[in-house]
């Protein structure tokens, strides 16, 4: 990495980050990311920019174990799928929040994440995100090509509402009148509506005195969720993105779900890989992250039928496969930990504008790596394992010099 490449502020920010919770940062994991290229130029090349964007759709089991880099592999995936105007919601699945037995929840974090192709700088400096943030965004965009058509005043407002007009379609009529109301409720300033509308659209309950006056007469429920997911990507066509792209992050595995929930999980997940294969649910990419493969141990036929459905495997010679491993990206582990270590050394010396000494540095990170791999069936995952201690070695190098073991950073050899 050559010095003024990477502003010193952001790489700093990298090395605070990955040194202490040993998670990638939103902006800058582009620069130690190691190992992916091969699933990701797959991913992209056959999906992202060809059959997604000819209409479409496909499911992907993402396996990693905890600490094994799913966080980085989907925010490399986020990135590609920018480049390629897809809106993408991110959501970390939990077993408080959003469940993956209870479906109106998970529309709801789909359409709490929603997220429009950010810049560089955008990532590094804030960000809204959201279907609100989005709608808003939207009525400003088209409120602002009419302007620069000529058009204003009485005749303005005329031609947003003969654009509202056109905002229908979507397999949800409720749907549709909720987008088209929070258009005009926009329009004509009515606050009090479109925050009774976004309330709606966002899953956080429905009130029939006050939504039912605005058109929207069901709630999202169990019964409509999947009605309101093919809707929100509807929409997203509509506003002219390539489609959408959901994230699925699952922050922990739940063992103490009551056998219904379990049951409830599975068949949610075996109908949304269906959707996935089905023609009504167009330019769609959907990520599944998860540590292990348990989940499918069990003797019911749901089980049978979720492994069936997830048996093949996703590799450069075969991108219609399902599974992706991360375990089996990268031909050697040790090799690509120091890779991996080599790059955050470099970004190191700019956030730190120092020199580390490269005999030393390279005794230093292979000796980690080893020590980090042989670490790979404790509780946590030997990558966050390694990138939590080397940048912790790097800061002993900068200061006394010398190489640095993995006892001095605490990773005793198993």
């Amino acid at each position: 990495m050559a010095r003024g490449e990477l502003p010193r502020e952001v790489a700093r920010r990298i090395i605070d980050t990955v040194g202490g919770s040993g998670t990638p940062p939103e902006y800058g994991f582009q620069y130690f990311t190691v190992g992916l290229d091969d699933y990701l130029q797959v991913l992209e090349g056959e999906y992202l920019a060809d059959y997604i964007q000819q209409g479409g759709s496909c499911f992907k089991l993402v396996v990693g174990i905890y600490g094994g880099g799913k966080t980085h592999f989907l925010y490399c995936v986020r990135e590609r799928a920018w480049r390629h105007r897809f809106v993408v919601s991110y959501v970390t699945l939990s077993p408080e929040q959003t469940p993956l037995h209870k479906l109106e929840l998970v529309y709801r974090a789909v359409a709490l994440n929603l997220t429009r192709p950010l810049t560089a700088a955008e990532l590094q400096s804030g960000y809204e995100q959201g279907i609100e943030s989005l709608v808003q965004s939207w009525y400003a965009q088209k409120r602002a090509e009419l302007e620069h058509a000529g058009f204003s005043g009485d005749e303005l407002a005329e031609a947003l509402r003969s654009y509202a007009a056109t905002i229908r379609g979507f397999e949800s009529v409720s749907f549709a009148r909720a987008m088209q109301g929070a258009f005009l409720a926009l329009l004509e300033r009515r606050d009090e509506d479109f925050d009774t509308l976004m309330q709606w659209l966002k899953g956080e309950g429905y009130v029939r005195s006050l939504h039912g006056k605005l058109g929207i007469l069901q709630r999202i429920d169990r019964s409509t969720a999947f009605s309101m997911l093919r809707s929100l990507l509807q929409w997203v066509r509509f506003l002219g993105y390539a489609g959408l792209v959901i994230l699925m992050d699952e922050a922990e595995r739940v063992p103490s779900l009551s056998s219904r929930q379990r049951e409830l999980l599975l068949h949610n997940l075996r109908e949304l890989i269906d959707a996935c294969a089905q023609v009504h649910f167009k330019h769609t990419l959907c990520l599944y992250a998860v540590p292990d493969e348990t989940f499918l141990e069990g003797r019911a036929q749901i089980y049978e039928a979720l492994r069936q459905r997830l048996a093949t495997t996703f590799d450069v010679i075969n991108p219609t496969g399902v599974k992706i491993d991360l375990e089996k990206a990268g031909s050697d582990a040790v090799a690509t930990l120091e890779a991996i270590g080599h790059k955050l050394a470099a970004i190191y010396a700019v956030a730190y504008d120092t020199s580390l000494d490269s005999a030393h540095l390279s005794a230093t990170t292979s000796e980690i790596a080893q020590a980090a791999y042989e670490h790979r069936y404790g509780e946590a995952g030997y990558k966050r394992l390694f990138v939590q201690r080397l940048v912790q070695a790097l800061h002993l190098l900068r200061i006394r010099g010398g190489p640095v073991s993995a006892r001095d950073v605490g990773l005793e050899s198993t």
